[in-house]
């Protein structure tokens, strides 16, 4: 029994790990879109020099899940999910906390141009990204498939942005040949998001593994 209630410790221990490092990363993501839409190069700067910290907390989660993996060896199907979809959403985080700093890198490059804001519906691909990555943690954390499952239907919402923000960019290249530089970041900026948006998605396929051993209506464990 004693073992048993340490094992559910460490179960509990590694979920507010996970939670922990969903909220870093929201954070990021946070930051580096507040840096784009204000212009804020000293903010950009922070997203930037902070990296590192999700990398610690990748590193922190997985050492959890190894120890749990190796030292209690769970038998029960569903520890075993739980263990084995945050090993996958941990990759997932720390590659949103990826794009939140290459989001900033950008937002260096880009400076003070007004031509960020020439490509309107960007601002709104961004805002639609950053409510699916924290639904998705949210959905996890909360253990609610029917929120997962809305997640990842809202995922056709920031693709057809995407497709927009292409077409916004390729009218500014039309108008003017001067800001080739600018609008190649821009569409920079808008892959991350639609990437972000992407992740969001495989982090709500794992929370419905996670809650049913099932991965797109397939049976996995």
């Amino acid at each position: 029994m004693t073992t048993r209630i340490n094992y559910q410790k460490e179960l509990e221990e590694l979920n507010r790990s996970l939670e922990q490092m969903g909220d870093l990363v929201e954070n990021n993501i946070e930051k580096s879109l507040a840096a784009f839409e204000k212009r804020n190069v000293e903010l950009a700067q922070e997203i930037v020099r902070g990296d590192r910290a999700v990398d610690d907390m990748q590193r922190s989660v997985e050492a959890q899940c190894l120890s749990l993996m190796l030292h209690q060896q769970p038998v029960v199907a569903r520890d075993l999910r739980l263990v084995s979809s945050a090993l996958k959403i941990v990759t997932d985080l720390e590659r949103i906390g990826d794009h939140a700093q290459d989001i900033a890198e950008l937002v260096l490059r880009i400076g003070d141009a007004d031509i960020a804001h020439d490509v309107g519906h960007i601002i709104e691909m961004a805002s639609k990204a950053k409510k699916m990555m924290k639904d998705a943690i949210t959905a996890y954390v909360k253990r609610d498939t029917k929120l997962a499952l809305r997640v990842t239907e809202s995922d056709d919402e920031v693709d057809n942005l995407f497709n927009v923000v292409k077409e916004e960019i390729a009218e500014l290249l039309r108008g003017s040949k001067e800001s080739v530089d600018n609008c190649v970041d821009l569409l920079m900026i808008a892959k991350y998001l639609e990437r972000i948006a992407d992740h969001a998605v495989n982090i709500c396929e794992w929370t419905e593994f996670n809650e049913t051993g099932n991965v797109k209506n397939i049976r996995l464990l």
